[in-house]
Parts: structure tokens; sequence; C-alpha cells
């Protein structure tokens, strides 16, 4: 596939989560609620996670932001669901490394729609756009260790 279409095909994936965004809303259970926003470009997120015994059970967010940012909070809640806090903490490790434009092909976890953001590492005014849910999603498990 060339560099064009495959350039093509991730803006689709961004613009389809932007425009129909997964795990959109706040949860009922009790759960961990982080808000966080760049105040460079205006982005907001509040992220919920649901933890049980170490595991994301679940994970909702509300917001308003660029494609960037709110396709990102859809795709991370979609990775993270099902995951022991510290795969999800590695997930967001290799996110940040690809943000920096690093080489994250060899890793272990398959990153699926994520893989359609990597093009932000050549912007580096948008990266924060696209770490804000990782980033808070991290302050989310940092805060569940707490309790």
């Amino acid at each position: 596939m060339s560099f064009d279409n495959l350039d093509t095909l991730y803006r689709q994936v961004i613009m389809n989560h932007y425009k129909n965004p997964r795990n959109r809303g706040t949860l009922t259970e009790e759960s961990v609620t982080i808000d966080m926003n760049n105040p460079t470009c205006g982005d907001r997120i509040e992220l919920h996670l649901q933890i049980e015994n170490g595991i994301v059970k679940d994970a909702k967010f509300e917001g308003e932001g660029c494609s960037i940012s709110m396709s990102s909070a859809s795709m991370m809640t979609q990775a993270i669901k099902g995951k022991k806090k510290d795969e999800a903490i590695y997930m967001s490790s290799i996110f940040s490394k690809m943000m920096l434009g690093e080489d994250v092909e060899d890793v272990e976890i398959d990153l699926g729609d994520i893989e359609a953001l990597q093009g932000v590492s050549k912007f580096p005014a948008r990266i924060k756009c696209a770490t804000l849910a990782w980033k808070a999603m991290e302050k989310a498990v940092a805060a569940d260790e707490e309790e």
C-alpha cells in the first residue's frame, strides 16, 4: 500500500472515531474520574474508569476538542477495556513513544486503530491533543492505586 493510500486510510479511521466516538458517556458504577484539559488549544476530557481487581472493567469519556484528541480518547477507551492496569500503562508508554516518532513496530501488543495516530508525531503542536486522554488514564490508574 502506498504512503498516500495509508495516510488516507489513517485519516478515515481518525474521522470515524471522531464522528462516531466509542465509549462516550459516564459510568453509573463506582469509578475513578479525572478531568484534564489542554489550555493551549482548549481540548478537554473527563475520563471515567471502572477498575476492579486491577483490571479496567469499563472506560468512558466526555469532552470536547479537536478530531485528534477526541478520536484518541475513543481509541484509548476501546484499547484498555479488559486490560490489567499495568498493561494499560504499558500501552500508554508505547503510545508516547509513537508520538515522539520512535519505532514501535516490535512491540508485543496490537495497537489496532491507535496506529492511525502515528502521523501526529510530525506535528509537534498536535501531540498534546493526541496524548491528553492517555495522560488522564495514567492519572486515573494512579488515583485508583492510592485508594
